[in-house]
């Protein structure tokens, strides 16, 4: 067997994902999740709670690693917990190693930024200024991890969706829509994926930061309306561009790093959405 060069932390869908298609490209992934018996081969599941412990890792020649957490409820607490102790624990494991991973990504999120006026189209280069407790606790995060993986990459993501992910449908469905004029940022899970194994495999290496979002910020109204038509479910109300409000998000530097969206907007990442 292959001695392991990949250490996933977090293995989530999206970090289940992640680890699927790098085992597809030859590496052998350690896998840390709260019931690693959850985790699928050929990736190597570890059981470990991070929020509680230093996880005991199996011999590894590390050339990669990735951190993609999840908390659970959305609290200060939670996301403390997970994303700033959490991670922690897994790089002390990592110290007593001795290894240092040639390249990094840790997968955060946009809600870093907080609010942001919908005239301007936020990037990497825009202020950050949390709205609550877990904004706050990702920027932590984000910082702990610059500090203790030198060269890291930091991927902020918007609302991911697909994969089973049906929240959006079922407001639809339910009529539940009710701000058509908020602005939206979101991207396939598909997509988000292969964005993480786009920054860590490149030729290049990558910069520190990047936004990940599909091309296109949409109003909730118009994607609601995408969905109703395609459901059958009562017209929600209308958006209207002159009363946008919420932040737009923009991807040209993922972009640019020669990373190519699947699923470009909402159209083609629910085209297959069906009543």
């Amino acid at each position: 067997m292959t001695t392991p060069d990949v250490l996933l932390v977090g293995a989530g869908s999206l970090g289940e994902d992640v680890g699927l298609r790098l085992a597809a490209r030859g590496h052998g992934v350690v896998a840390l999740r709260r019931r690693g018996g959850l985790v699928p081969p050929p990736l190597q599941g570890v059981s470990v709670d991070l929020t509680r412990e230093v996880p005991a890792l199996p011999p590894m020649d590390l050339d990669l690693l990735v951190v993609a957490l999840t908390a659970r409820p959305r609290s200060e607490e939670a996301y403390r917990s997970t994303y700033l102790d959490g991670m922690a624990r897994a790089l002390d494991a990592l110290d007593r190693t001795g290894q240092l991973p040639r390249r990094a990504v840790l997968v955060s999120s946009t809600a870093v930024f907080g609010d942001v006026a919908s005239t301007v189209l936020a990037d990497e280069s825009t202020p950050v200024q949390p709205a609550d407790g877990p904004g706050r606790m990702l920027l932590a995060a984000e910082e702990l991890f610059a500090d203790r993986v030198p060269g890291g990459t930091v991927l902020r993501l918007s609302g991911l969706y697909g994969a089973g992910s049906a929240r959006l449908i079922d407001m639809v469905r339910e009529g539940r829509v009710d701000d058509p004029h908020r602005w939206t940022n979101r991207m396939r899970r598909d997509d988000a994926a292969a964005a993480v194994v786009h920054l860590l495999t490149r030729p290049e290496a990558p910069e520190a930061l990047y936004v990940g979002t599909d091309d296109e910020p949409a109003q909730l109204g118009d994607v609601a309306a995408y969905l109703a038509e395609k459901l059958g479910a009562p017209v929600p109300p209308p958006a209207d561009p002159e009363r946008g409000h919420g932040k737009r998000l923009s991807n040209a530097r993922l972009r640019a790093s020669g990373w190519v969206p699947e699923f470009p907007s909402y159209r083609e990442g629910y085209a297959t959405t069906r009543p």
